[in-house]
């Protein structure tokens, strides 16, 4: 028998006490079925996920069919022995997290979702910057921007990361809290942390989901959130700006001051939480992101064969430029940055030459939110087109600390005015 139900996109999960939540798990455990002889279903969410590929929203209200098994966690041996680690490290109570487990469903959606495509997809850089620099984004962030500008500034100052850096993350992720995705994060977190597909990586994302798991039932334990009724990514990323509980656990901060971190409703939190997250990975207070280099065939040469993918910053500015690569950026101090360790960011698009720049140590950090060369830099330049539109409309507006090197920044540094997928899932930050 298929089973339908539509949730709604605006949606927003209840807050409840944990305790609330098992015994209302409690209730559904009884008959619970086992795994292997449950029937999947399909339910109707809507398609916004805002997950593992930043892409293009649909309409408010439209929806796919998610597949599901219910009860398949029921009286499963690995869910069992999850449930005797929470209990000795944590002091959860087993009855009530065997009852929480039998309510979960096995998202078979969430499976598709992270399973690679068996042929490798056509990398499309300007295609994808197309997506995240549109209207939509630009016009929301100028509206977001605005609306939260004193906590933008407040943050810039405190974390040291520009507000426009702030702003892309957020505008890439969710449309600045317009998508936040509509799965369970129960079901998915227990999906991917029991049964993730058979990949090369398998163990290892099992174990990152596993912790996940773990940190999600811990933090909405202690803030007394259901934890059947979280939504969010079909990674189980939840909020504003799609942090994984892991995430939420180590870098979110009460950025409102109302001792409470609500990363679902409060856009000051969001913005606190994303600038700690930067700060604590590394962000350079004032530094560029990214570098220009000339579009000559020498330079292109070098870049081609300096690009290796990686986006740790590894190769020293001087040893480049000995090679033969111009460096396209009139305001830098060349002497002063001879050391300065960067990276080859290669932006391929088929049936065009691919594009090259470089990307410093502030673009390896954007890469920690999300491991991907085109999301990174589609977060930058989408954060550099909303604040070159806030001041072309309200000149004077503050800005925070800038990234340095005045029109280096990158806002114009991919030609065309088409504008900014990543690889791991957006929010994940491993």
């Amino acid at each position: 028998m298929t089973l339908k139900t539509a949730l709604s996109a605006s949606s927003r999960p209840r807050h409840t006490t944990f305790g609330l939540a098992l015994c209302v798990a409690a209730s559904l455990c009884t008959g619970a079925a086992r795994a292997q002889t449950s029937a999947p279903i399909t339910r109707q969410t809507p398609l916004t996920l805002a997950q593992a590929q930043p892409q293009t929203p649909t309409q408010q209200g439209q929806t796919f069919e998610e597949e599901i098994v219910p009860q398949r966690y029921a009286n499963n041996p690995d869910v069992d022995g999850f449930i005797n680690d929470m209990v000795a490290r944590y002091d959860f109570d087993p009855t009530a997290l065997h009852a929480l487990f039998a309510s979960a469903n096995y998202s078979a959606t969430a499976v598709k979702l992270v399973t690679p495509s068996p042929v490798p997809g056509i990398k499309n850089w300007r295609a994808y910057q197309a997506r995240f620099l549109d209207p939509v984004r630009i016009n929301a962030g100028v509206r977001f921007w605005r609306q939260n500008q004193a906590t933008l500034q407040r943050a810039s100052e405190e974390f040291g990361v520009a507000p426009e850096v702030i702003v892309g993350i957020i505008g890439v992720e969710t449309i600045y809290g317009r998508y936040m995705g509509n799965f369970r994060v129960l079901d998915a977190l227990t999906t991917l942390a029991f049964d993730y597909p058979d990949t090369p990586n398998r163990a290892d994302r099992m174990a990152t989901f596993r912790k996940n798991l773990e940190d999600y039932l811990v933090w909405t334990r202690d803030a007394q959130i259901d934890p059947s009724s979280v939504l969010g990514s079909y990674t189980g990323a939840i909020g504003i700006p799609q942090f994984l509980p892991s995430s939420i656990v180590q870098y979110a901060v009460d950025y409102e001051g109302n001792n409470h971190i609500d990363l679902r409703a409060s856009q000051s939190d969001a913005i606190g939480s994303v600038a700690n997250y930067l700060r604590q990975n590394g962000w350079e207070t004032g530094r560029p992101v990214v570098w220009k280099i000339a579009s000559d065939a020498g330079s292109l040469g070098i870049a081609q064969a300096a690009a290796d993918g990686k986006p740790e910053p590894r190769w020293p500015l001087s040893q480049l430029l000995r090679s033969g690569l111009v460096l396209d950026q009139p305001d830098v101090d060349i002497a002063a940055e001879a050391g300065t360790p960067v990276t080859v960011i290669d932006l391929p698009t088929p049936g065009r030459g691919t594009e090259y720049m470089l990307g410093l140590r502030n673009f390896y950090v954007l890469t920690r939110y999300n491991r991907s060369f085109f999301y990174a830099l589609a977060v930058y330049q989408l954060g550099m087109r909303v604040k070159a539109q806030m001041l072309a409309t309200q000149p004077g507006v503050g800005v925070g600390p800038s990234n340095g090197n005045g029109n280096g920044n990158g806002m114009n540094s991919v030609p065309g005015n088409t504008t900014a997928a990543g690889t791991a899932p957006a929010g994940q930050h491993d």
